[in-house]
């Protein structure tokens, strides 16, 4: 088994203000479409996995949909055709999307994603499994040490965001430990099973529960892998087996995401409490150049705003 270097860096930095801004699709929302973007991008994953698309093709798809959402929000295919743009318009506007936030990306993973915006594949729609409604209903646990009481931190995300954010930066995060995406996809689309029957306690509820944690983890699991059909299941099964450890560059991968995830979860709530005008006004342009900007300036001065 190799060994991982405990002098070497163990994660890319390179790619961190990316997955900052990637897990701010867990709060993007839009009138008629139900959810936030990552709980409606995983509902499509499952959907096209049940369908019968390869796991490859998916994780692609997916992850590259992801990066496009980015900066475009629900400004996504079915949008801009609506909107009667061509493919192809619609396809350059996916691809300037995904363009503006992947620079730091793998180079190779860089080009099959933005392959699979310009030319995307036709995913099957098969049945939603149940546990995903279960998983977007089930709220995360928020900050919690035993023998302490919790920290709730509102709105909470769910389990289905959290597992689609873990689920694309596992791929993004790939390359860099050699790992298969395909499996590290995989198995963070499926790490929260349990929780679609399992009130989420964290790990303060996690410990009182002790000797009886793992088999109901287990058993609770289990309920949610019988909604899928083989081969589908053996896949899953298989892409699960990663989880428990870092002994494998898949379990790396996967662990890497999925801390990642949580604990800019929480950084996106204290970022938000310290936000300043100074930020909003200068540096993010709130009152950007215009015809009237110069007008609207004056009217904030003399209203003593901020």
């Amino acid at each position: 088994m190799a060994t991982v270097s405990h002098t070497e860096p163990a994660a890319p930095v390179a790619l961190r203000e990316l997955l900052v801004e990637l897990g701010d699709l867990k709060r993007v929302r839009s009138a008629g479409r139900q959810g936030s973007i990552a709980e409606r991008l995983f509902a499509q994953g499952w959907s096209a996995l049940t369908g019968g698309a390869a796991p490859e093709t998916v994780a692609l798809d997916i992850t590259a949909k992801a990066l496009a959402a980015a900066r475009l929000c629900d400004l996504d295919a079915a949008f801009l055709a609506a909107a009667g743009l061509e493919a192809g318009q619609a396809s350059d506007v996916l691809v300037a999307g995904l363009d503006a936030v992947a620079g730091a990306v793998d180079p190779d993973l860089r080009e099959r994603l933005r392959a699979g915006l310009r030319e995307p594949a036709a995913l099957p729609a098969g049945p939603v499994p149940g546990f995903v409604g279960a998983l977007a209903q089930q709220p995360r646990a928020g900050v919690t040490c035993p023998g302490k009481p919790r920290i709730l931190l509102e709105p909470p995300e769910n389990h289905a965001e959290h597992c689609l954010v873990v689920a694309v930066y596992g791929v993004l995060l790939s390359p860099f430990y050699r790992a298969d995406p395909t499996t590290v996809f995989l198995a963070a689309m499926a790490h929260h099973f349990h929780n679609a029957a399992m009130p989420d306690a964290g790990f303060t509820g996690e410990m009182l529960l002790g000797d009886h944690l793992w088999p109901i983890v287990g058993r609770c699991s289990e309920w949610a892998l019988d909604e899928l059909d083989p081969p589908l299941r053996d896949s899953v099964r298989a892409a699960r087996l990663v989880l428990p450890d870092d002994a494998t560059a898949e379990g790396r991968a996967f662990h890497a995401a999925d801390s990642i995830d949580r604990v800019l979860q929480i950084a996106q709530h204290l970022r938000a409490a310290t936000l300043t005008m100074d930020t909003v006004l200068g540096e993010m342009e709130l009152v950007h150049d215009g015809p009237v900007k110069a007008f609207q300036d004056r009217v904030l001065t003399d209203m003593r705003i901020p």
